[in-house]
């Protein structure tokens, strides 16, 4: 949006400076005029003959107080220029900063020295915006480039199969169809995952009352055949958890944690336990689980797109592309709660959601 030229703020503190000034020094003058000329005498002779007379004074004074009021004047310009031009360069430094942030480069910090003011506080913040959305911007193009990738490989998976079955059409076309739909299907698992994860950042939805135990036990039913399968004891416990929210999103976020907390287990005769409950005004759902033991430093890493709980990428029905927490993690922001991620010291990991209660 353009605007119309106007004044700069350094000419506009100088003009304020100088004006200030020389009001101050008109007020002195008619402070001397009022309480010291009006009771010198108005006369001929003077006081006694012998002091001088108010019309003496006044063509003495006047033109002295003209050349007092006018140095004050260029005197208050001068000043007023170079302390409004100290005052505001640190502003100055700040708006280089926002043009470089403004043309891509979002390095760039200020880092003002000096103590602690006005100038100092809006520079720091600025420097804590920069740095945060440095690392948005580049979280970003990570979770592009990657979700760019886990796209590509079912994609070119299929392509593969097709120039198969076009170059040999002796081969098993049930075994071909077979392999196709597992492709596909893992392709629309990640696409709307992708999906979810999107809907979980922007928040838009409409919030509904929701017991957290209700969603964990519904997770829990839906996820038991699995469980048993692996030969995981999965137990469910707590009390209600009311909160306010999308149902829909909430059922996803206790379903990925109970499934990841399966997944990511002991080969067998693990466990996974499912607590909820209230605490003042929070309701809180834990889950926990038995695993192989969590390097601590990669424990903040999980809840990023596309980072796995294991070095290692799984190859069964339950693969999924590394979504599961950071999905889980998007849903939670989006409801205004908090996650935590704590490792168990005999293995496995502790996953704590924190709610406010619904009202």
């Amino acid at each position: 949006m353009r605007r119309r030229p106007g004044l700069s703020a350094r000419l506009k503190l100088t003009l304020s400076y100088a004006g200030f000034l020389a009001l101050a020094g008109a007020l002195l003058l008619a402070v001397v005029w009022v309480f010291l000329l009006r009771y010198v005498p108005d006369n001929s002779q003077g006081l006694l003959g012998i002091s001088p007379n108010r019309y003496l004074l006044v063509r003495t004074f006047l033109p002295a107080a003209a050349v007092a009021m006018a140095f004050l004047l260029a005197f208050g310009l001068v000043g007023g220029w170079v302390l409004a031009g100290r005052m505001l360069a640190p502003l100055t430094h700040i708006t280089d900063a926002a043009r470089m942030a403004g043309s891509g480069s979002l390095s760039h910090r200020i880092r003002m020295e000096g103590r602690q003011d006005e100038f100092r506080e809006l520079s720091d913040a600025f420097d804590s915006m920069l740095e945060q959305l440095e690392s948005h911007v580049a979280e970003q193009q990570r979770f592009a480039a990657n979700a760019s990738h886990e796209l590509r490989t079912p994609l070119a998976i299929s392509r593969t199969l097709l120039d198969v079955a076009r170059k040999d059409p002796t081969r098993d076309r049930d075994e071909l169809i077979e392999r196709l739909y597992v492709v596909n299907t893992r392709a629309i698992d990640l696409t709307e995952a992708l999906l979810l994860l999107s809907r979980g950042e922007r928040g838009t939805f409409r919030r509904e009352g929701v017991d957290l135990s209700l969603l964990a036990e519904e997770a829990a039913e839906t996820l038991l055949p699995l469980a048993e399968q692996r030969r995981i004891t999965l137990d469910v416990t707590g009390g209600p958890a009311p909160t306010s929210g999308s149902p829909e999103l909430l059922l996803r976020m206790v379903t990925n944690l109970v499934q990841n907390a399966v997944v990511h287990n002991l080969p067998a005769d693990g466990t996974v336990t499912v607590r909820t409950g209230s605490d003042g005004d929070t309701s809180v759902l834990r889950v926990e689980n038995t695993g192989r033991p969590l390097p601590p430093e990669r424990v903040p890493t999980l809840t990023e797109p596309f980072q796995r709980g294991t070095e290692r990428v799984r190859t069964d029905e339950h693969a999924g592309a590394g979504l599961g927490l950071a999905i889980v993690h998007s849903i939670v922001r989006a409801h205004d709660g908090t996650l935590d991620l704590a490792p168990r010291p005999t293995g496995g990991l502790l996953v704590t959601v924190r709610l406010p209660v619904g009202r």
